[in-house]
């Protein structure tokens, strides 16, 4: 399978995710809009989500994939089975004990770091902490997810492991479609919530343990054991789960900076849903597959292959980004008014929404560029760059957010983010080209340029619509505003494929091959 197929594989099934997410967000945005319930479950859901991505998702795809890679390399699937177990066993123990704590001085960490600002609200602290306690359970379910997910991955079986988070989301839209035909209060819904996030967790991880054992690879119990290898593991993880979830850790500052107004976290989560969609199937689906193909590729000793994978990765990442990113740039309230605004969620809070959606977009390419250089350090088993980047990251948008957020309000927090994430990507591009640790070929470089252009055209078209067509994008019935935006998204798709391909900015034998339905053999 081509490197661009198991791309299409990760990002289809992180599609039908983010799909479905679009229409959770959507059930959320009619039933609580921007109020206290929305704001406390938010603030809630961000912290195991949090610590998802620092410790299970970062931690492992970081550190558990580019090891376990060289085990099935080096001493085959027995010997990878057996580092896997010994990893499960430290990782239960671990879970078990920080789940407890956390659930027990879950109150000191709504006050302290979560949301600060709701102390002086106590109905919306209290809510919040009983939701944080009823969620932090999915924490531990996803943590083996993430790392049952490594082995898929490293086995080559990317899809199951993409589609699982699906489960989320069809868990949440049933519990707002029960919540909707009982009638139930705002903050029963926000409880209801709460239970199906972690109800999801739990089938998640019994999706990928049946995905692992139809793959001949079961996991037996062992007694926890900080063996060489595992103890490795753990010296690799800590700086590779700071750095991995370094995206969250900034929009965590921004909760805690936001606390101080009513409604904005709501708001930071509602546009960071339509900016979610392209950076989640783009940039999810380039670091869940590049990282285990370069880690085989230099653990086999091809470093040729390796600058294959990273300039194909590169290419194939802005083609989709840059594009999306100016889109929702330039035409952020149709998107946001098509999505949630009905029910509680006013024009008022789309105008504003849409304001964080468009500073959002501008870091949008910044972030799948860390996707595409963070696995360069990874694979070879530096994490020290990466993590140094990372602290640059936090550092600047603690300090824009600080800066903007008394001048621009929430829409600072958003631009702050986005600075942060273009430092970043460009610092890990410039320390791997100093290294010579990747060169753009000449025809990536050529096809990055002509991807710039080819998204300028597109650009242009979006802002002539915009500017013509706002009362058919923004104040018509909902059927005609979806047909407007649909026809304004296609036409342009139109300008930019058709000057891409062309051009050869897109390989237009590569595009044409992932829709053949007749498998080569």
């Amino acid at each position: 399978m081509s490197l661009i197929k198991k791309f299409a594989s990760v990002g289809g099934a992180t599609m039908a995710s983010r799909v479905l997410g679009f229409v959770r967000e959507a059930m959320i945005a009619s039933f609580l809009g921007a109020g206290p319930v929305a704001d406390a479950f938010y603030a809630a859901f961000r912290f195991p989500n949090l610590f998802r991505r620092l410790f299970a998702e970062g931690a492992f795809n970081a550190a558990f994939v580019p090891l376990f890679a060289r085990e099935i390399e080096a001493g085959g699937p027995l010997a990878a089975k057996k580092f896997a177990e010994q990893v499960l066993a430290v990782l239960v123990l671990s879970l078990v004990v920080l789940s407890a704590l956390a659930m027990i001085f879950m109150p000191f960490l709504v006050a302290t770091v979560i949301a600060p600002r709701f102390a002086d609200d106590p109905a919306k602290f209290d809510l919040t902490v009983l939701l944080a306690r009823i969620m932090f359970p999915y924490l531990a379910a996803m943590s083996l997810v993430a790392m049952m997910a490594g082995i898929l991955n490293s086995l080559r079986r990317y899809f199951l492991a993409a589609l699982a988070p699906v489960l989320l989301n069809i868990v949440l839209v049933s519990g707002l479609i029960m919540s909707g035909y009982l009638a139930l209060s705002q903050a029963n819904i926000g409880e209801v919530l709460g239970w199906s996030v972690t109800i999801s967790g739990a089938l998640q991880l019994g999706l990928l343990v049946w995905a692992l054992r139809r793959e001949g690879f079961t996991l037996a119990p062992v007694r926890p054991r900080l063996t060489p290898a595992v103890k490795r593991l753990l010296w690799l993880a800590l700086p590779a789960a700071v750095t991995g979830g370094i995206t969250q850790i900034n929009l965590l500052v921004g909760q805690i900076i936001a606390s101080a107004q009513d409604g904005a976290i709501a708001v930071i989560n509602y546009a960071d849903r339509l900016n979610q969609l392209p950076l989640g199937v783009i940039g999810i689906a380039i670091g869940v597959v590049l990282l285990p193909e370069l880690s085989r590729a230099l653990g086999a000793g091809d470093t040729r292959e390796a600058q294959h994978l990273q300039n194909r990765s590169l290419e194939f990442g802005l083609a989709i980004t840059v594009p999306a990113a100016v889109g929702l740039a330039l035409l952020p309230q149709p998107f946001i008014a098509l999505v949630f605004e009905r029910g509680a969620f006013t024009r008022e809070t789309t105008v504003l929404t849409a304001s964080v959606l468009a500073a959002f977009a501008i870091g949008l390419p910044s972030f799948v560029l860390s996707k595409i250089f963070t696995p360069a350090f990874y694979a070879r088993e530096d994490m020290r760059t990466p993590l140094l980047a990372s602290m640059v990251s936090v550092f600047i948008n603690i300090a824009g957010s600080l800066i903007l957020f008394p001048r621009l309000g929430v829409t600072g927090i958003a631009i702050a983010t986005s600075l942060a994430g273009w430092l970043q990507a460009l610092y890990l591009g410039q320390r791997l080209l100093a290294r010579d640790l990747f060169r753009p070929s000449p025809l990536t470089i050529r096809r990055v340029a002509l991807i710039l252009v080819g998204s300028a055209l597109m650009g242009a078209v979006l802002w002539w619509i915009g500017e013509n067509f706002p009362h058919l994008l923004l104040d018509a019935t909902l059927l005609v505003r979806l047909g407007s935006v649909l026809l304004t998204v296609v036409a342009g798709a139109a300008v930019y494929f058709s000057f891409s391909f062309l051009t050869g900015a897109l390989d237009r034998a590569e595009f044409a091959r992932l829709f053949r339905r007749r498998k080569r053999s």
